[in-house]
């Protein structure tokens, strides 16, 4: 992917340094591994129920917590922000996301983290890289250059016996092979007498979505960090980053940029949207001390209808179901919400260039 992004663009290499917000308190990320600014009241619990954490086979998320972190850890902070971000509880969630996405600190990494601060970086990735000019998108203007591609085309139906796309405005293509990244729940949706049981299983598929507020500032210092996890409720976005600290090129001369990311799902519905949320997030924001309202130049707000797939304990059975029953149709799945997966956006993009090399290695042979 390295060598891939590089033939597009230059890029910036960063250090992925990030903090924590609790309960007015800024904490270095990973929070296990970095309480030396917490009370000694609550640092004492922390590390107490660390070393008496059970030693039992989780059944769901939230006892996979348990075990690596211990009660206190987990209440406080883990299953708070597992909230937040999953719009849905620990114990809703099952462990196969997890694999390389968690710093699990050893007693002693932990005892260090609680009487100083560390220089160490404990976060999971070693490096970020993002372009010196024109967005993430550009990584890929190298091979988007190389094809035709016809844009603001929805599709509606999917014949698969036929073996034709139609699409919104009346349009209809043929294929030999069909390659989607349309999310799942959506796909089955307009596949031509998809079966019930099918579309019932695109129902218990499930993702979170998200809501957006971007905030342009009129000086060049509001952001400190690259990017903020946040582990009060009572603050409803549960990350933030700043766009301006992956590249001043993302903003005018002398300007600097935030954007809030709040979840829900159909388990955690909305608790403000629009200017309500906005409204929020500013009051937020102040009382975090992270800017002033007159700091503020241009705002918005986005809904994104699907931000990460949850994975409930629904999503194993009902995903096996469907990639069968596209696998026949002869459709091929891939990204993110083809895949049904937590795939990185380096991921995502393997995931379809996978696909591509086994047809071409298919149709070479024939």
């Amino acid at each position: 992917m390295k060598d891939i992004f590089s033939q597009s663009a230059s890029c910036y290499i960063h250090n992925p340094i990030a903090y924590n917000y609790y309960k007015g308190t800024w904490l270095r990320h990973p929070a296990q591994n970095n309480l030396a600014p917490l009370t000694t009241d609550e640092k004492v619990r922390i590390i107490k129920d660390f070393v008496n954490k059970p030693t039992i086979i989780p059944n769901n998320y939230k006892e996979w917590l348990l075990i690596q972190f211990g009660e206190y850890f987990t209440t406080y902070f883990s299953a708070i922000y597992t909230k937040k971000y999953w719009a849905t509880d620990a114990e809703g969630l099952n462990t196969d996301w997890v694999n390389e996405r968690f710093s699990l600190p050893e007693l002693s990494d932990i005892l260090k983290g609680a009487f100083e601060e560390q220089d160490t970086n404990f976060y999971y990735a070693k490096e970020m890289r993002y372009p010196v000019t024109g967005g993430y998108k550009v990584f890929l203007n190298n091979m988007a250059g190389q094809i035709k591609m016809n844009m603001n085309k929805e599709a509606v139906l999917i014949d698969v016996d036929s073996k034709y796309v139609e699409f919104l405005d009346g349009t209809k293509e043929y294929y030999s092979n069909l390659i989607s990244s349309i999310p799942l729940p959506e796909l089955v949706k307009i596949i031509r007498d998809c079966p019930s049981y099918i579309q019932e299983a695109g129902n218990d598929l499930l993702a979170t979505s998200g809501q957006l507020v971007s905030i342009g500032f009129n000086r060049p210092d509001v952001p400190e960090y690259l990017w903020i996890y946040i582990y009060d409720e009572d603050i409803f976005p549960a990350r933030v980053y700043s766009p301006s600290l992956k590249s001043i090129n993302n903003v005018p001369g002398g300007k600097s940029s935030l954007q809030f990311e709040t979840y829900y799902s159909k388990y955690f519905h909305k608790k403000l949207e629009g200017d309500g949320l906005i409204s929020h997030v500013i009051a937020k924001g102040e009382q975090m001390n992270m800017f002033s309202e007159k700091d503020i130049e241009v705002i918005d707000c986005k809904d994104v209808k699907y931000a990460n797939v949850i994975f409930d304990h629904k999503r194993e059975k009902a995903l096996s179901a469907i990639h069968a029953y596209l696998q026949d149709a002869g459709i091929v799945c891939i990204g993110r919400f083809g895949e049904w997966d937590y795939l990185w956006s380096d991921q995502s993009l393997l995931s379809g260039m996978k696909v591509v090399a086994k047809i071409n290695n298919e149709m070479e042979n024939q």
